[in-house]
């Protein structure tokens, strides 16, 4: 595949393709902070939003990433946002409205065509991302990494989750396996990267599941249990999320 990368602010003709596709659960899409981002990133961060096509068929979306600037006065080598994804979005939101520039790069999204899986596509997306912050000129790039087999191990603690090695030292999860080839460290985890919570009945309508017992309940696609009170009518989810460093040359 010859694969082109570029940013809505080169290509804005291009710009239409990124609703071609979304891979997420319906609950993942109720986040409340998320809005204030993806209401309409290419307005707001044109050079951070990175679109990818085949060339031999530049009608058809294959891969799309979403990073944003935002300010941290930490060390990213040593520590980042406790609230994980939300409080990146929330803290871009403010430096944009107070005209500050922010002093790193965050990504928020890399996703690829389900079809197209497999096939490195996402290695490509986080070097064209890790790129784009170069020339951006920021000096770093940061990831709230939302481990991609981690779903399939709700009851384990994030912390004990990024831990885990195979043989040759390197993550047991595919995704955050990517990260650190392409030259990225953990800097740690949060809990409460990302908070959705609603009614017993919104969440029946996201999951299908009845929900009609308190205490935890696994969802398919969920890294960690949704915590469910019927007596009080509402669950509440908070995913966490690896936190990943990367060092730009």
């Amino acid at each position: 595949m010859d694969l082109l990368v570029t940013t809505a602010g080169q290509r804005p003709d291009l710009v239409p393709l990124l609703e071609d596709f979304n891979g997420w659960p319906a609950f993942m899409r109720q986040d409340p902070v998320a809005p204030l981002y993806y209401r309409d990133p290419v307005t707001a961060y044109p050079e951070f939003v990175l679109i990818g096509i085949d060339r031999d068929r530049p009608d058809r979306l294959v891969a799309k990433g979403y990073s944003v600037p935002f300010t941290w006065e930490g060390d990213p080598a040593e520590s980042l946002p406790a609230g994980g994804w939300d409080q990146v979005i929330l803290t871009a939101a403010l430096d944009r409205r107070e005209g500050r520039r922010g002093t790193m790069v965050s990504a928020l999204e890399i996703s690829i065509r389900a079809d197209l899986k497999g096939r490195g596509l996402s290695s490509i997306m986080l070097a064209a991302m890790r790129r784009n912050a170069a020339d951006q000129g920021y000096a770093d790039l940061v990831a709230p990494v939302r481990p991609n087999a981690k779903h399939r191990h709700p009851q384990m603690s994030i912390v004990d989750y990024a831990n885990l090695r195979r043989d040759d030292g390197l993550p047991v999860d595919p995704w955050l396996r990517v990260h650190i080839r392409a030259g990225g460290q953990i800097t740690g985890t949060s809990a409460r990267a990302m908070t959705i919570a609603g009614s017993l009945a919104d969440w029946r309508d996201w999951t299908g599941l009845p929900f009609d017992t308190t205490g935890p309940i696994e969802v398919p696609g969920a890294l960690v249990p949704v915590h469910c009170d019927t007596v009080h009518d509402h669950a509440v989810y908070c995913e966490p999320c690896v936190w990943v460093h990367h060092r730009l040359p």
